[in-house]
């Protein structure tokens, strides 16, 4: 095998550097310019679009047309103000007597407590009645339908949905 002598082998000189290509001028001011022609195009384009032009003449048409009229006073208020009106009576609808309202009936005690308990917690008095083996959840009594009902919008609201109306026995 042949030896080499590293050590005193010279080392290859190193390549001339190439000197840094000069960028065309020509071309960079060429581009410049193309894009500054580019850019006042797409300005003018935008600012002196006919159909602008069109829609600020139609505006300014509009305008001057537009004249409020005054409202025409119709007969018809004419008629509501005299006073030839025919007069209706009143008559208050008879109640037809206590109403009591029912949210649940279950078989257990325990059941029926827990619906009187969320019932007390939106803020109403009910009570549980026994009946037979089912304990019946009630609210009431009411002289008014109105008033149960009532009553019954503010159990939907607390999320209470199955309560009914009825007269009282």
């Amino acid at each position: 095998m042949v030896q080499h002598d590293f050590i005193n082998k010279k080392r290859p000189k190193k390549a001339n550097k190439q000197p840094k290509k000069k960028y065309p001028i020509v071309w960079i001011v060429l581009a410049i310019i193309l894009t500054a022609a580019a850019c006042y195009g797409l300005w003018y384009i935008t600012t002196h679009s006919k159909e602008q032009k069109q829609n600020e003449r139609k505006k300014s048409i509009a305008t001057k047309k537009e004249i409020i009229a005054k409202p025409v006073i119709s007969p018809f208020i004419d008629e509501i103000k005299a006073d030839d009106l025919v007069k209706v009576e009143v008559t208050e609808i008879e109640q037809k007597g206590p109403y009591v309202m029912q949210c649940g009936s279950y078989k257990t005690k325990t059941q029926a407590e827990t619906l009187k308990a969320q019932i007390a917690f939106s803020g109403l008095i009910s009570f549980i009645k026994p009946q037979g083996s089912w304990f019946k959840v009630r609210l009431g009594p009411y002289e008014t339908k109105r008033l149960a009902e009532s009553d019954r919008n503010k159990l939907k609201r607390a999320k209470i949905r199955h309560c009914d109306i009825w007269f009282w026995n």
